[in-house]
């Protein structure tokens, strides 16, 4: 073999041994399913951001949707979807990857409740804080109350006007609201598949990881809500704000109900989303020689 084929070999060889990874699989299978499950639930999120922009956030999710539909037909309802997959799409395949290098390395491949809520925390703050520049984006297009001719437009506008801080803007509430939630979520999904084995054989694996997953989202997503509205309230304000400050606000203008606006939206979505990503994960890492 002469140089130049080794220049051509060595490149293939380095690529195909990445591939093989599974860390790589497991962000490859992460990524996949993000992006079905982002492109699917996108109009919740929007829903959920649409309501906790209103002040005192009185309507519901159906007259909120009417209204969508009838000044922005149809499309309208996928308003931000290019941000949410650049946040998401690479975000859960950071998460995935994050975590399976964590359940291998640290419990082989079997963590205990306690050590599910730690993983699934930590995998979530590493990719939360990768991905924090692209939330507020996200946010910022969803709410209607930003004009960006694109991604690449509303981070020169962000970064330019308010800098580093207006794009890390809620970073704290995002995590207070995403580690915990990704952590409940992991142990509680982790429990329900192990104490629900048996019902495999009637279900089938897919349907019972589904069901799986709605369940723990809903009581993860009831959990960590007020942190959510908290953190969209911050990313929308283009001064500099607390969290002290914002719950206050939040607080005088709704009362307690107040930290609960728009949770039907996003307890569909996080619950629909995560059982989506996680059934379709579970089934990519099966046929990708992982599992």
């Amino acid at each position: 073999m002469n140089m130049k084929e080794e220049f051509v070999v060595a490149p293939r060889a380095i690529l195909g041994s990445a591939v093989q990874s599974p860390m790589v699989k497991a962000f490859l299978a992460g990524s996949f399913s993000g992006t079905c499950s982002t492109v699917l639930f996108q109009p919740l999120d929007l829903l959920k951001t649409k309501i906790q922009t209103q002040q005192g956030g009185q309507t519901g999710m159906i007259r909120m949707t009417q209204s969508i539909l009838t000044a922005e037909k149809i499309g309208g309802l996928w308003k931000g979807l290019a941000p949410s997959i650049v946040r998401t799409v690479p975000g859960v395949g950071i998460y995935f990857s994050a975590m399976h290098a964590m359940k291998t390395n640290f419990c082989d491949g079997k963590p205990s409740s306690m050590a599910s809520v730690v993983i699934g925390a930590s995998s979530r703050c590493i990719a939360g804080s990768i991905m924090i520049p692209a939330t507020v984006i996200k946010v910022r297009c969803e709410s209607g109350m930003f004009q960006y001719g694109g991604i690449g437009e509303a981070f020169k506008k962000i970064y330019g006007k308010e800098g580093i801080k207006g794009l890390t803007s809620g970073i704290l509430p995002t995590l207070f609201r995403d580690a915990p939630f990704s952590g409940l979520y992991l142990m509680l999904y982790q429990n329900l598949k192990t104490g629900s084995a048996w019902m495999a054989p009637i279900t089938g694996d897919s349907s019972l990881h589904f069901l799986c997953g709605i369940s723990a989202g809903c009581l993860a997503s009831i959990i960590t809500h007020p942190a959510d509205v908290i953190k969209t309230k911050m990313q929308l304000s283009s001064t500099k704000t607390t969290i002290w400050s914002t719950s206050v606000g939040i607080y005088q203008g709704s009362g307690m109900g107040g930290f609960m606006t728009g949770l039907a939206p996003r307890m569909l979505r996080r619950s629909l989303m995560a059982s989506l990503a996680w059934t379709v994960y579970e089934k990519a890492m099966k046929n990708i020689g992982i599992k």
